[in-house]
């Protein structure tokens, strides 16, 4: 185990199963909460979306399940060095049995990094943990929709980032919950090549229509990093010589 900076002086626990990434910076930067909300992540992992989020916006509380007991504890050592308030809570849990997690309509706000890689779609990693992290169920999709759906207030925002070849099962998984989609940003590496992430804001009972966002750039045409992405990295602190 060690602790990487997640944001300013907060810190995450890692491991080699359980790590974060740039889907991870990006998603909880597009979800950054304001206003008191109260927010849920489902499947925290070692939690670096749930502290960014309790570091970074004004939520009056913030709450990570994952259904594996190494990632809370992981998690949960994070949030015993979080210095801010409030201090996020951690718990097993599974989003395919949402009233465990909580009661109906407590959360503003759902953010979910869910496993990116559908049924079938090649082969699995042998660590079970990983693949648990990585590989999609038959039902995943529908059960984070259906979690997300019973965990928000009317209203209440579900953020999530997926591969763009899933937009459409995504879509069709909202809307079976009645989570109408809002905004939607597509990721490039550079301009001129095809996105490799999208971000997507939905809304519980929102009306009809949905926006999509200029593209979040990552690399100006000479291999450096865009002036946008270096903005959302210098919410961690780095030494000199790390690269993003």
């Amino acid at each position: 185990m060690e602790f990487l900076p997640v944001y300013g002086d907060t810190v995450v626990a890692v491991s080699d199963t359980h790590r974060f990434g740039t889907d991870a910076i990006l998603l909880s930067h597009f979800a950054m909460p304001c206003g008191g909300d109260t927010v849920c992540e489902l499947g925290t992992g070692c939690g670096a979306i749930a502290l960014r989020l309790a570091a970074g916006g004004a939520p009056s509380a913030v709450h990570g399940v994952d259904i594996q007991p190494e990632a809370i504890a992981l998690a949960q050592a994070g949030a015993d060095r979080f210095t801010g308030t409030p201090k996020p809570t951690f718990a097993v849990g599974d989003w395919s049995d949402p009233r465990s997690i909580a009661p109906a309509g407590s959360f503003r706000r759902v953010v979910c990094n869910p496993p990116y890689f559908p049924p079938d779609s090649g082969g699995v990693n042998p660590d079970p943990a990983v693949c648990l992290a990585r590989h999609e169920q038959e039902d995943t999709l529908d059960s984070v929709c259906q979690a997300a759906a019973w965990l928000l207030q009317s209203g209440g925002r579900f953020f999530l980032c997926h591969r763009p070849a899933r937009l459409p099962a995504v879509l069709a998984a909202l809307s079976a919950h009645k989570l109408e989609p809002k905004h939607l940003q597509p990721v490039q590496k550079r301009s001129d090549t095809a996105p490799w992430l999208f971000l997507l804001e939905a809304r519980k009972d929102g009306r009809p229509g949905m926006e999509w966002l200029p593209p979040l750039v990552l690399y100006n045409p000479d291999g450096t990093f865009t002036d946008t992405y270096k903005e959302i990295y210098r919410e961690i602190p780095r030494k000199e010589g790390d690269i993003l």
